[in-house]
């Protein structure tokens, strides 16, 4: 089944992925944007480096097999941090053997013979998203709907074990100088300034919030998924707990998207296990982004410079598409051009699916270096 909705340029090359979770490792093989054959996939606990590495050996070497024992690239999802350019992993919080650098890059080349590339997870999401998923998406809306304006930078953000982001301008990543650009996880938690925006906006964040307001001990605490259904009424529960948990994590939410979005200003596309509880949460962000700041003489003045549209909602999408342009007159000539006075900026759940837009941006990173 394809990772894209349209058919890519077509390619001579097989790209082995691999998205490298705090749960479980799952390797592809694409080409053309297809996968060949299932997923093989293993449990990412291990009990020592090497266990861990000989996983990964094995995981490539199965879907090679998928991909016709050819390959012309290993290209993956890997956390941080880490050195990504050079392909050296360092000291990561959930996996300690690779506490003093390993590299990895090196390793799989030597073992494979073939060029390796190694990204962060959230920086694959928004590429994936950026080449296959929301970004040509929206813009395609945009044509139908006769406006001149499309879309050229994304933020993908990734909700789930932890918090991620990637930032794609012209269809390029943006890694910083020093394979650190987009660690969203590093804000400050607007609740508690000590701890990072990470603390909420995760599995546990959500899970620690709904204890803290129903009074129940974090061992005991639903899932993720029953506290939005306690939120929504599906599932017996604390419902007035369950929705102060989901305000509260918007606010969060809303804080670092505000805070990325002044800078990125381009689309918002929003992954990883908690997306799908937006229906509690995406509307509180969106309303918070469209606030406002206190100026310290008295008066307002809007958060963003530009209105932010939830993409989710068929009243903000068709709101996000309508052009509203007005003709205004060049000074001392009777000349007349059309200008758009509301700049915007629209955030919306992944179209692909998380894994499936990870996989498709391991794959177009390694093909945009292969060709």
């Amino acid at each position: 089944m394809s990772v894209v909705p349209n058919p890519m340029n077509r390619t001579e090359h097989t790209v082995l992925t691999l998205d490298a979770g705090g749960t479980n490792l799952v390797f592809s093989a694409l080409r053309d944007g297809e996968r060949q054959g299932e997923d093989f996939v293993l449990e990412t606990r291990s009990g020592s480096l090497e266990e861990f590495l000989q996983k990964l050996v094995h995981g490539f070497r199965q879907v090679l097999k998928q991909g016709g024992d050819d390959a012309s690239a290993i290209s993956f999802a890997f956390p941080g941090p880490a050195d990504y350019e050079r392909g050296i992993i360092g000291d990561l919080e959930n996996l300690p053997w690779f506490r003093g650098g390993v590299p990895l890059k090196t390793m799989l080349e030597n073992e494979f013979r073939i060029p390796v590339f190694i990204n962060n997870d959230g920086d694959l999401f928004a590429l994936g998203e950026a080449r296959g998923g929301l970004l040509p998406r929206v813009n395609k809306l945009l044509r139908e709907e006769g406006s001149e304006k499309q879309y050229k930078n994304l933020l993908g953000l990734t909700l789930g074990t932890g918090f991620g982001g990637g930032i794609v301008s012209d269809q390029r990543l943006w890694h910083g100088d020093n394979s650190a650009g987009a660690e969203i996880n590093r804000m400050s938690n607007p609740l508690d300034r000590q701890t990072s925006v990470e603390e909420v906006l995760s599995i546990r964040g959500i899970k620690r919030l709904f204890s803290e307001k129903s009074g129940c001990a974090f061992e005991n605490t639903p899932s993720p998924l029953d506290i939005f259904r306690i939120g929504t009424g599906t599932k017996k529960g604390d419902k007035d707990a369950a929705l102060a948990a989901w305000e509260d994590f918007a606010l969060v939410l809303a804080d670092a998207v505000g805070n990325t979005l002044a800078l990125v200003d381009g689309l918002v596309v929003i992954g990883g296990g908690l997306a799908g509880a937006h229906p509690l949460f995406l509307e509180k962000v969106v309303g918070l982004l469209n606030g406002s700041f206190s100026k310290s003489g008295g008066g307002k003045f809007p958060r963003l410079e530009v209105s932010v549209f939830n993409l989710e909602d068929p009243d903000g999408l068709a709101a996000f598409l309508q052009t509203e342009s007005h003709e205004i007159a060049v000074p001392f000539s009777e000349e007349r051009i059309s200008w758009q006075i509301q700049k915007k900026a629209g955030i919306g759940i992944t179209r692909l699916g998380t894994s499936e837009a990870i996989a498709l941006g391991a794959y177009v990173f390694a093909i945009d270096q292969l060709t």
